[in-house]
């Protein structure tokens, strides 16, 4: 048995979760925070037999796509002027899933 451990943008979430759980993936999401943007994510905990890992890691890749977001960088002086700042867009990738696949020793159901 294994534990899958994915972080997603909470963007992704809901969309992932019901293609799981109509798969017959059980799975418990857990709302979190962090990454380069600070902004929330969705860590989602699917525990699956060996057999079927294949399968929920391909919903996972399928399901969290990559895409560029532009944002606003952090403050920098403008024209060298003190205490005037300029916001700079900046393009940057957001989205996709970070995936952590851990053996099982033991797991119960009560």
């Amino acid at each position: 048995m294994k534990l899958i451990i994915a972080i997603i943008q909470d963007e992704d979430a809901n969309r992932l979760v019901s293609e799981l759980m109509n798969a017959g993936y059980g799975v418990t999401k857990l709302a979190t925070t962090g990454g380069f943007l600070r902004s929330g994510n969705t860590t989602l905990l699917v525990g699956v037999e060996d057999e079927r890992m294949d399968g929920c890691l391909h919903l996972i890749e399928k399901v969290c796509k990559s895409r560029k977001q532009i944002t606003t960088s952090t403050p920098m002086a403008a024209g060298g002027i003190a205490g005037m700042y300029a916001h700079m867009p900046v393009e940057v990738t957001v989205g996709g899933a970070t995936v952590f696949v851990v053996d099982v020793e033991q797991f119960h159901k009560y």
